[in-house]
């Protein structure tokens, strides 16, 4: 098997110094709807890695979130996201990273393969780095997902899309498993949520509407680190499924449970009204 990480780990190790540099500075911020951001080091950074990968591996296609498209039938295909967390970055919040994943595409014999993904976060300089059937590592150490068992004594991940917020269902689940488990966080960055599941800082993450590149890399890391991802209702997960439940695997299948009844209604909490609220303050 071609040995990719260390040339890719430069990249995104470059990648993530060219951010810093314009997170030191002022950006200067687009839209690409209504309130999607995008800014001048999204591009910049997209610019680097794509020529850095096209000079590597010619043959192989690339697929980038500010529309790098290349050799679209090729066997393997790289998803780049240059700047994961705009958002964040725009707001000068220091919770971002380079995402970069290698895919083989889907033959008759074989459905796709996630082959490499490494992520870097340039604010704590951590990389994130794994490659299929080699495990997963931290700065170059072995990482492994929790040995959480339960729900309730979890904490999870979690994110919301930005735009269209009120057409999207995860407000309800945020409520629902907020009061089912040890907690919820939403640090705007789906490709260090993933992250941080594979290393154990997260007993599980979901997330609705999500793009291959927000997963290609974090997807394996979770795997490779004896993780599980799937979709919500368990079925396999696909670059194109867009959305994904990634956990520890002890929590799993409780996840799909809980899921499963938010979706029907059932067993839900309600929200406090303002009397009682005002009562439990006393």
């Amino acid at each position: 098997m071609t040995q990719y990480l260390p040339e890719v780990e430069a990249i995104a190790r470059e990648a993530g110094a060219l951010l810093l540099g314009y997170f030191a500075g002022h950006v200067t911020i687009e839209y690409k709807g209504d309130v999607d951001l995008v800014t001048e080091a999204d591009r910049a950074a997209e610019k680097m890695i794509v020529e850095r990968l096209r000079s590597r591996w010619p043959e192989h296609g690339i697929v980038g979130e500010e529309g790098a498209r290349s050799a679209p039938g090729a066997d393997y295909r790289w998803y780049v996201d240059p700047l994961d967390g705009t958002t964040n970055f725009a707001h000068g919040y220091p919770v971002f990273c380079v995402s970069i994943g290698l895919v083989r595409n889907a033959t008759v014999e074989k459905d796709e393969q996630l082959e490499v993904g490494v992520l870097y976060d340039p604010t704590r300089d951590e990389m994130f780095s794994a490659q299929r059937g080699q495990g997963a590592t931290l700065n170059g150490k072995p990482i492994h997902v929790s040995k959480t068992k339960t729900l309730a004594e979890s904490i999870l991940g979690t994110g919301f899309p930005s735009h269209k917020r009120h057409k999207n269902p995860n407000i309800h689940f945020y409520h629902q498993i907020t009061l089912r488990s040890h907690g919820l966080r939403r640090a705007g960055s789906a490709a260090l949520d993933l992250a941080n599941v594979a290393c154990g800082r997260y007993d599980g993450f979901w997330e609705f509407n999500l793009n291959p590149w927000d997963t290609a890399a974090g997807a394996l890391l979770v795997q490779e680190a004896g993780g599980l991802v799937t979709r919500f209702d368990g079925a396999p997960f696909r670059l194109d499924s867009r959305e994904v439940l990634a956990t520890n695997g002890l929590i799993h299948q409780e996840l799909i449970t809980n899921f499963e009844e938010i979706f029907a209604g059932r067993g839900l909490e309600p929200l406090p009204s303002a009397v009682e609220y005002a009562k439990s303050r006393g």
